[in-house]
């Protein structure tokens, strides 16, 4: 075998349409675009054009409900709480907290988020949790085998004012004053 003997198996490489070159082709004239028009022009390409109809994706109905103040809470179970102090990074009768559970690697590094205790598993060890919220079957699991839970209340987010909220304050402090100065 010489290196100018070497070629692909038949058929693995078709020769590309030669398109416009007479009638008798098949594709000349309008090289298979069909006849004139937006699409016969190259660099087309209209996604969702139904010809002026309007389109599936606006007749359609809109669905589902976004809420903007859920609270998304990163869940903990019982189980891996239980596999940490087997393991010896969590000691029997210690304060879990979100960063002690973040710091043994029971919980995502993603601070900020609030921490719920589920049941999911057993645990056999005492210990106290301080968690934003926990299951009623966890709560009941923890303190049957002699530890505690107890919830973080919620912390107050501060809201955004808008520029009218703003001045309207100024305005009822400023009324105030001069009553004041009055009186």
């Amino acid at each position: 075998m010489k290196l100018t003997e070497i070629a692909d198996n038949p058929g693995s490489r078709p020769s590309r349409i030669r398109v416009g070159r007479g009638i008798g082709s098949g594709k000349g004239k309008t090289s298979g675009r069909g006849v004139k028009g937006q699409k016969a022009r190259s660099g087309v390409a209209v996604k969702g054009f139904e010809g002026g109809q309007m389109p599936i994706h606006r007749r359609l109905p809109k669905g589902g409900f976004k809420n903007l103040f859920r609270v998304a809470y990163l869940p903990v179970n019982l189980g891996k709480v239980q596999a940490a102090v087997d393991a010896g990074r969590i000691e029997a009768g210690a304060t879990v907290t979100a960063a002690v559970l973040a710091e043994t690697g029971v919980l995502g590094l993603r601070r900020g988020f609030p921490v719920r205790l589920l049941a999911d598993g057993e645990i056999t060890v005492a210990l106290n949790f301080e968690v934003d919220a926990a299951s009623a079957s966890a709560v009941a699991a923890v303190e049957a085998a002699g530890g505690k839970v107890t919830i973080i209340p919620k912390r107050e987010v501060p809201r955004k004012e808008g520029k009218k909220a703003v001045r309207r304050k100024a305005q009822i402090a400023k009324k105030e004053a001069r009553e004041a100065a009055r009186a």
